[in-house]
Order: C-alpha cells, then sequence, then structure tokens
C-alpha cells in the first residue's frame, strides 16, 4: 500500500493549520491543543520543517511559528520531502538507482520511474493552499443562496408572487 508517513500527515496537518493564518506566529502548545495532537510530535514536525525552511520560528514571549513563504507556494511535496526519512520514490529503484542488483536487467524499472514521477508532480501541484480548508463562516455562507439565483425569486419576484 502506499501511504505517507504518521509524521507526514501531521506535519500537512499542521501546516495547513498554520495556512488559515499565515502572518499570525503560532506556539508550538498551540497548535498541538489545536489539532489534538502531543506537543512533542508538533515540536518534532515543526523541527524538521524549519530545518527544511518550511516555517521560521521566533524566540520570546511573542514567538512561535509562521510558514516561511505564502501557502500557495508551498506544495505537498515539500512537506514530504521534509518529514520522510528517504527521498521520495515508490520502488527502492525509483528513489536510489544502483540499490537493486536487478535493475540493469529489470524490465518493469522504466514503469515503476513513470509511476514515481506522475505521484511526484501531483504532490508537487497542490499547494498546502488548497488544502487548507475555508473557514468556517465562509463554509457557512456558501450554503446560503444568493437572491435570484438559480431558481429563487429574487426582491422583484417576492412582490408578484400570489399570495
Amino acid at each position: 500500500m502506499l501511504r505517507i508517513s504518521k509524521l507526514t500527515d501531521y506535519g500537512t496537518l499542521i501546516m495547513t493549520h498554520m495556512a488559515s493564518a499565515p502572518e499570525r506566529m503560532m506556539s508550538a502548545a498551540e497548535l498541538a491543543d489545536a489539532l489534538g495532537l502531543g506537543l512533542a510530535t508538533v515540536s518534532k514536525v515543526l523541527k524538521a520543517l524549519g530545518r527544511a525552511a518550511l516555517v521560521v520560528s521566533q524566540r520570546g514571549t511573542r514567538g512561535g511559528y509562521r510558514l516561511s513563504r505564502p501557502p500557495a507556494q508551498i506544495s505537498i511535496a515539500d512537506i514530504v520531502d521534509a518529514l520522510e526519512e528517504q527521498p521520495f520514490g515508490l520502488t527502492e529503484c525509483s528513489a536510489n538507482s544502483g540499490v537493486c542488483t536487478l535493475e540493469s536487467r529489470c524490465r518493469i524499472r522504466d514503469s515503476w520511474l513513470r509511476i514515481n514521477a506522475v505521484v511526484r508532480n501531483a504532490l508537487q501541484t497542490v499547494s498546502i493552499a488548497e488544502m487548507t480548508p475555508a473557514p468556517l463562516a465562509t463554509q457557512l455562507l456558501e450554503h446560503i443562496p444568493v437572491t435570484g439565483e438559480q431558481g429563487v425569486p429574487g426582491p422583484d419576484r417576492l412582490a408578484r408572487q400570489p399570495g
């Protein structure tokens, strides 16, 4: 089964939460509380994201973490690269050349490399901005019909309806 690690999943969750207020500093404790994750786990993930220059940190009473660049400029591939222990690859040979003894005569390696490239491209083209849930107020407003839209009577038609 193709699967990202739990830390990468948590990293994506943390980054999308931070993307909802990208300019705001958030403490590790605040993130842990908001997301229901352990503080030690959040701290570990933030440290790795900082090493990868995806977040910046500031010490002090007003300190915390914030995104290093706009959410639309941070891809899911960036997070995977920061948190996965090995280079991205669906198979051993698609991540590291020369590790398989069958590589020189393998008939399916080229297909795996192609599949790997497609998955990698998908991760690169999806930003955390696209994965960030809209604020609750926006979600609620999206479900309220606009006057006059799709058969909903506008003010001029309401006045003319028989009562």
